[in-house]
């Protein structure tokens, strides 16, 4: 959307300049400045869109202005656009439209010393901004309107859309034989992660897009409960399949392989298959089509059968790990009916079953007990404040990339300047840093040579050449989440077309951008490097601290809860797990890339990320099943399972205090297994279907990561043989 809505604003300028008949210059100068205008503001309010664009017009008249009235004054010109620098970076501070001020005053800034702006032609290259601006307001708010609740609409489609894709491919699991199984685990991987990502892309929107807090924090919670159980029951299945188990299917440890042989423990019973082929159709009917499709009794009557076997005595005479599947459904079955309640409102209830009424009386009293919780954010302050820190490597970085720019070209050494500027947007880290500046020198020398080839074929076409040029932006947006150098790749190409309509490409013009973006991209690291850095070990540290205390709150408030304590908002506790371990994940890509030369860090950075992932997904189960102790007539609290999330959350404290440096003695326990701690407390081993015995496995295995965390980074570990030491922290 983004991409459309910038090619349309940018196709809108051309028509109103070319029908003006002004000349190509000044028509270039329009279409960037359209493109800045729209691309620039990230705001989700429509009001607040509005204000940021009507302010933007003036900052970029000024910026305008003084590029051409310092054009001449190369000194004066050369501090003011260092200063602009400094001051677009750390306008970040205040937020969007600090970002978005910042963004236009330097992008327009650029603007004008790529046209060549001059103080005679400062009144057509203002009228030029003018229009540009307004068609950009245009093109946002009339053509192609973007509010908050349109966006969470299509994120709500999406996620219904890719929930019906994960259990089609669980379906297909069901009947896969040997020679199709892995390729369909492959893709069973694959659509619970595009779940799990598009879960987080409604999370970023609920508050803008929901009327209040209350049914933000409502959609969340239904959202988190669909993805939790379907993603369990992709492993419930592939369990029963292979009579192993599995940890998680979204990413396992490195060089891990998904359990697929062992003896089909399904296909064993023909009208065991049959029955649960049968309901994971009509599971995927309910997840495919929206309430307003259906009709008569026909999905009530599917909807009452899947939530029949959330009751023992409604399972089908099979193996544990079978009737595992069919608990399963169940609890997909009641996400659903979750999901729908929140999505779509009260629904008719004239044919509901016991089980479906009583699901509908826990959502009532969860929604009753359902509060939302607030963290203080870090408070920084002077250097440490991040937006400035940034704003004084981007300084130094473009001061030593205009001298070194000078060297290269004095016409065009802005290119150096805008590379340097260009590696630090979204970075925090050095090696974060490095890998961006890579990544652009990389997709640019590709983007000159496609330049090359297409300048060639266009020619003095102009409609052509500007057709292009729109593909390009689109396509340079669409690839931006994507791939980095894939992005550049398409800047270059853009570029190129600009030079061609501009009469002035050349060779050696595409030569001397690589020239100018790999110096950009070297004074950009040197700064990041000298400047108030920021390690990327550092920042891993930092965020790896951070997962670990979400992954303790977690665990401790879901073992409180499934131990008979109050009920709290665990599932949001999960969320903020998921968001930490997102953030980590993207800190590493600098350690896991594969030009790093430390192999070493690299298979230790993938292996701690996959365990924090696996716990992750044992912690988010963890919390599913204890939101349904305080409300469920079948699943009682168990106060044996206190002892164990005791070890698990200190254990975590310790790690958690390793990798702070924190000053304590404490060793990680890995005596007793979990099962053997429940046994210690009970006289015998927990019933099948009681709260031990479901969230048994998720302990167990929350408490093997956390102890395989402690190995790698270096953290004692009391095996059980000798006295263990207490700590500051116990």
């Amino acid at each position: 959307m983004a991409g459309l809505r910038t090619v349309a604003a940018i196709a809108l300028t051309l028509v109103v300049l070319t029908a003006l008949g002004t000349d190509m210059t000044h028509t270039i100068a329009g279409a960037m400045t359209a493109m800045v205008a729209t691309f620039a503001i990230k705001e989700k309010q429509v009001r607040d869109q509005a204000v940021t664009l009507a302010l933007g017009l003036p900052v970029a008249l000024a910026a305008v202005a003084l590029s051409a009235l310092l054009n001449s004054r190369i000194v004066a010109g050369d501090t003011f656009f260092i200063l602009l620098i400094f001051g677009a970076v750390y306008c970040r501070r205040f937020g969007d439209r600090g970002t978005a001020l910042g963004l236009i005053g330097f992008q327009i800034y650029f603007v004008s010393l790529f046209v060549g702006s001059s103080v005679d032609g400062l009144p057509m290259l203002c009228l030029t901004l003018v229009l540009a601006f307004a068609c950009s307001a245009v093109v946002r708010f009339a053509v192609v309107p973007e509010t908050p609740q349109r966006i969470l609409r299509r994120l709500r489609d999406a996620f219904r859309a890719r929930l019906a894709q994960l259990v089609a491919s669980q379906l297909e699991l069901l009947d896969a034989g040997p020679e199709e199984l892995d390729g369909v685990v492959a893709d069973l991987r694959e659509r619970t992660a595009r779940l799990h990502e598009a879960a987080l892309m409604i999370q970023d929107r609920l508050e803008e897009g929901t009327r209040d807090t209350a049914t933000a924090a409502l959609l969340e919670r239904r959202i988190a409960d669909a993805e939790i159980a379907t993603e369990r029951l992709g492993v419930l299945l592939l369990n029963a399949r292979s009579a192993e188990r599995a940890n998680t299917l979204t990413l396992h440890l490195p060089d891990a392989t998904v359990a697929t042989s062992g003896p089909n423990l399904i296909a064993a019973d023909d009208k065991v298959t049959a029955t649960l082929r049968r309901d994971l159709n009509a599971l995927h009917h309910l997840v495919a089509h929206p309430t307003s499709a259906d009709r008569g009794t026909a999905v009530a009557h599917v909807r009452n059968r899947l939530l029949g076997y959330r009751d023992e005595e409604r399972l089908p005479r099979a193996s544990t790990a079978v009737q595992d599947v069919f608990r399963g459904l169940g609890e997909v079955a009641r996400a659903v009916l979750g999901l729908r309640l929140a999505l779509d409102g009260p629904q008719d209830e004239s044919n509901d079953s016991p089980a479906t009424t009583r699901s509908r009386e826990e959502f009532d009293a969860e929604d009753v007990a359902l509060a939302a919780e607030e963290e203080p954010e870090e408070d920084r302050t002077g250097l440490q404040r991040p937006t400035t820190r940034a704003a004084c490597q981007v300084a130094v970085g473009s001061v030593l990339a205009m001298v070194g720019g000078e060297f290269l070209s004095t016409q065009r050494w802005y290119w150096a300047v805008l590379t340097c500027w260009v590696v630090f947007l979204n970075t925090a880290s050095t090696g974060e840093i490095l890998v961006k500046g890579y990544r652009r020198v990389v997709g640019t020398v590709v983007g000159v040579v496609a330049g090359v080839a297409l300048a060639g074929l266009v020619g003095d076409r102009t409609w052509i050449a500007f057709a292009l040029v729109l593909l390009f932006i689109f396509a340079m947006f669409f690839t931006a989440p994507l791939s980095y150098a894939l992005m550049s790749f398409f800047v270059t190409a853009m570029l190129g077309m600009l030079y061609t309509l501009l009469h002035t490409y050349s060779l050696d013009v595409l030569v001397l951008r690589i020239e100018e973006t790999a110096l950009g991209a070297v004074c950009g690291i040197i700064a990041a490097m000298v400047v108030l850095p920021v390690r990327t070990d550092r920042r891993t540290d930092e965020l790896l601290g951070t997962v670990l205390d979400r992954l303790g709150d977690v665990v401790s408030a879901a073992v409180e809860q499934l131990c008979g304590g109050p009920a709290s908002d665990l599932l949001g506790r999960a969320r903020d797990l998921d968001t930490a371990l997102d953030d980590l994940r993207a800190s590493t890509k600098p350690l896991t890339h594969p030009i790093t030369p430390l192999r070493g860090r690299r298979r230790t950075a993938r292996y701690l990320v996959a365990l924090l992932e696996t716990s992750a997904f044992h912690a988010r189960s963890l919390a599913a099943t204890a939101e349904l102790v305080p409300d469920s007539r079948n699943v009682a609290a168990d106060p044996r399972l206190g002892r164990a999330g005791q070890r698990i959350a200190r254990n975590i404290e310790v790690v958690a205090a390793h990798v702070r440096d924190e000053p304590t003695d404490a060793k990680v326990g890995a005596g007793a297994s979990i099962a053997a701690i429940l046994k210690e407390e009970g006289s015998r081993t927990p019933p099948t279907g009681s709260v031990a015995s479901r969230v048994l496995r998720h302990l167990q295995r929350v408490d093997e990561g956390v102890v395989g965390l402690a190995r790698p980074l270096g953290v004692p570990v009391d095996d059980g043989t000798e006295p263990q030491t207490t700590g500051a922290r116990d």
